[in-house]
């Protein structure tokens, strides 16, 4: 597969500055048999009882620094955590960066650079403050370049570039699928008998890189560290057992439901890293429907949907999305996708 056909042009007024508000009112594109316009706060009437919601509760930390090498400015942004002090991490510039360097963020926080990879990837070691003693100190919400703000940030991406219902602190990027929910809608969404449950995959910033190969097949994925319990996993087995559809609240909840399960579509406990790549001929597993934002053209999370639903139908979804004024990306609108019967 060619990387170009997975393109498609959109206008710079449909990229999202900005959160609905409430979360609730941004508007959902219902992708089956045919298209229906929706809002977000319709989810429940579109899912059956029986079905279980199953959500990405990683939180995200403020993992994008500015720094001082010597006289020149650096910029890092963290995308995997090694252990409490040491990260893999993209750097900017990073062509003068050898190991050995040393950035300073502040009189109490630094990072030593202890490796360098291709493609501007380094791994350094913080010292002084307790990393994320630094991080809250220093650290700016790591948001998508095609939002707009100033160096320093915006103080309300710190609330609003993160679940309602985040819990475990490593993501250096939003599972964005996730920011439409409030307690309201969960509240209704119980109400209607569907089961919520919850697993953590820690998204990085590799998630925003373009796919620059000019072969699908010749992209290398980022790695990320995921985790399902066995208790989460048994009880998410047995609501397929009985019928229920399980539907994934994001690309990362895919990924790691489908990194987890077997041939059967059995799901497994899960603790470590996945780097599956998923494309159109990909054969799921586990995942029977899919609610997630609109994606980048030639992106990795663009090709995924289009294994999901079908490329042609959803380059026919997206030109409607764009016609009739949906808002795209992080703080964008949502879409549900069903997924093609193979």
């Amino acid at each position: 597969m060619r990387t170009d056909d997975f393109d498609f042009r959109l206008p710079r007024e449909n990229i999202a500055q900005s959160p609905a508000s409430p979360r609730d009112s941004s508007r959902l594109l219902v992708v089956g048999e045919t298209t229906e316009d929706r809002l977000f706060r319709d989810l429940p009437e579109l899912l059956s009882p029986g079905d279980v919601l199953v959500l990405n509760d990683t939180k995200v930390i403020p993992a994008r620094l500015s720094g001082r090498r010597g006289a020149a400015g650096v910029e890092i942004t963290l995308h995997m955590r090694e252990s409490d002090r040491n990260w893999r991490a993209f750097a900017r510039p990073a062509r003068k960066l050898k190991p050995g360097n040393r950035i300073e963020f502040g009189p109490d926080f630094f990072a030593d650079v202890v490796e360098k990879s291709d493609g501007g990837e380094i791994g350094v070691a913080f010292g002084g403050l307790e990393t994320t003693d630094g991080l809250e100190r220093y650290g700016i919400m790591p948001l998508p370049p095609y939002i707009q703000r100033d160096k320093t940030g915006n103080p309300t991406d710190r609330d609003d570039y993160q679940t309602v219902y985040a819990q475990k602190a490593g993501a250096v990027a939003a599972p964005t699928a996730g920011l439409h929910y409030t307690p309201d809608l969960f509240n209704r969404l119980r109400e209607r008998g569907v089961t919520i449950e919850k697993l953590t995959l820690h998204v990085g910033a590799g998630t925003f890189l373009p796919v620059k190969a000019d072969r699908v097949e010749d992209h290398k994925m980022h790695a990320e560290w995921g985790r399902i319990d066995v208790a989460t996993a048994d009880r998410l087995n047995g609501i397929r057992d009985q019928g229920g559809r399980i539907v994934a609240a994001g690309t990362t909840v895919l990924r790691l439901l489908e990194s987890a399960a077997t041939e059967d579509g059995k799901i497994h406990p899960f603790d470590g890293t996945t780097d599956i790549f998923i494309t159109p001929g990909y054969r799921f597993r586990a995942v029977d429907m899919l609610q997630t934002n609109f994606h980048l053209p030639r992106s990795t999370l663009f090709m995924l949907v289009s294994a999901f639903s079908g490329l042609e139908t959803m380059k026919a979804a997206y030109r409607h999305a764009i016609e009739n004024g949906y808002r795209f990306y992080s703080y964008g609108d949502a879409c549900l996708l069903e997924r093609t019967t193979r």
